[in-house]
């Protein structure tokens, strides 16, 4: 019994007493996808809540993810993280490099509103993070319409146009064989009509020997506007933070592609940075994190 005690106690310390939580489903285009919400002990209609969307084959349960929401639930700030479904069922954990990869960037859109719809009638302010590529997909998201659906967002470590360049560039040195003749068979497949054709790649993403669509091949590899998360951030009127890790060697260049966008925004575009922290903002990077994010959206209120 004495060991239960003291489980007791560690979990009181863990997590403040009356918050919550909560398992999430949403059915979207025929398909259950998931999210985790999490309440801190006073929830209510002015409490902030912070829509989360992960990064590239990623999930809701990763430790980024789960990291920053536990540490905004103990600054009075609930959280909805949810799994972008990448066209599957209920999916859970990361993406099995051996599924069949039939999904595009701009799916990403659709689910997120449909989140942003859900939490919107349980809070009156609103943000949308995203990490990684979830951060230009979020950007993607607050673009697409005139408008603005949240009261701000945050982008960690945004994915950039010179990331998705470098993605390209080194495709060869990576996978063994030319990038330039598997996008040119799969744009020429789109344009005719026939972007569910299914190719065998050496490596898609971070898959080798992938089997996977013309129109997914073309959407990650094509070079893109909409993969230029600057520009699109510079298209937006509502206020966005963005934050860089010091120590980012997945997309080294946040500062240097955001500087511009931040200073001529006339504040509405704030930039700052988190030293020493790697692109995963583990352990206690995870608290700056969420420091940041309050101080943000105190700014809204």
């Amino acid at each position: 019994m004495r060991w239960l005690m003291g489980w007791a106690v560690l979990l009181l310390l863990v997590r403040p007493v009356g918050a919550a939580e909560q398992e999430l489903e949403l059915s979207i285009d025929g398909r259950t996808t998931l999210a985790t919400l999490r309440t801190p002990t006073a929830m209510g209609p002015n409490t902030p809540l912070v829509v989360m969307t992960h990064g590239t084959l990623a999930h809701k349960d990763m430790e980024v993810i789960q990291g920053i929401a536990k540490a905004l639930e103990q600054r009075g700030i609930a959280s909805l993280a949810h799994t972008l479904s990448l066209w599957l069922d209920r999916r859970k954990g990361m993406y099995d490099c051996a599924t069949r990869h039939d999904y595009v960037a701009g799916d990403a859109v659709a689910e997120i509103g449909a989140w942003v719809a859900k939490a919107k009638s349980m809070s009156r302010l609103v943000v949308a993070l995203g990490h990684s590529r979830g951060g230009n997909q979020v950007a993607r998201y607050l673009t697409a319409g005139e408008a603005s659906p949240v009261a701000g967002a945050v982008l960690l470590a945004p994915v950039t146009a010179k990331a998705e360049a470098d993605l390209r560039a080194s495709y060869a040195q990576t996978y063994g064989k030319p990038l330039e003749p598997l996008l040119e068979k799969a744009t020429k497949a789109v344009a005719a009509g026939r972007g569910g054709e299914w190719m065998d790649a050496p490596g898609f993403i971070y898959c080798r020997n992938a089997v996977v669509t013309a129109r997914a091949f073309a959407s990650f590899y094509a070079a893109d506007a909409a993969q230029d998360t600057a520009a699109l951030v510079a298209r937006m009127k509502l206020p966005v933070l963005v934050l860089a890790a010091t120590k980012d060697t997945v997309v080294p260049d946040v500062v240097a592609s955001f500087a511009s966008t931040a200073d001529s925004s006339g504040g509405r575009v704030q930039l700052d940075k988190i030293e020493d922290a790697d692109h995963f903002f583990r352990d206690l990077f995870a608290e700056d994190v969420a420091d940041r994010i309050a101080d943000f959206i105190k700014q809204m209120r």
